[in-house]
């Protein structure tokens, strides 16, 4: 470790604010795994204990529906860990990138969840 990154990551105590930020900001993705997750699990769990009409296409899409949720989920937890790890380097190194092709990934993924369950809503009315 050279000099430099030494003083640097010893002096962290001025960049406390941004430090505790970042942890707010892990925490509040992994708050929306653990939501995303459950309402792929709630969307299953409802779909076969209610008294709905049996169709196998209904009950395969929302299995699949299930499954997309929880890899979603992951693909945060896995995200939010791997940008947090990195802003917390950029705030020793007085460096900022900004984590567009993460969001977009993210943004992404939800607008398919968004858009099964619509369809999901659709098939069985």
């Amino acid at each position: 470790m050279s000099r430099q990154s030494y003083r640097k990551e010893a002096n962290q105590l001025t960049y406390t604010q941004q430090h505790l930020a970042n942890e707010r900001t892990y925490l509040a993705w992994i708050r929306t795994a653990i939501s995303i997750v459950g309402v792929g699990f709630l969307a299953t769990s409802l779909h076969f204990t209610m008294g709905v009409v049996r169709n196998p296409f209904v009950d395969l899409f929302t299995i699949i529906l299930g499954i997309f949720a929880c890899v979603f989920g992951l693909v945060i937890i896995f995200t939010a860990t791997r940008t947090y790890r990195e802003k917390r380097q950029q705030i020793i190194q007085e460096t900022f990138y900004s984590s567009n092709l993460r969001i977009s990934m993210i943004s992404t993924m939800l607008s398919i969840m968004i858009i099964m369950v619509i369809i999901y809503f659709f098939i069985i009315m």
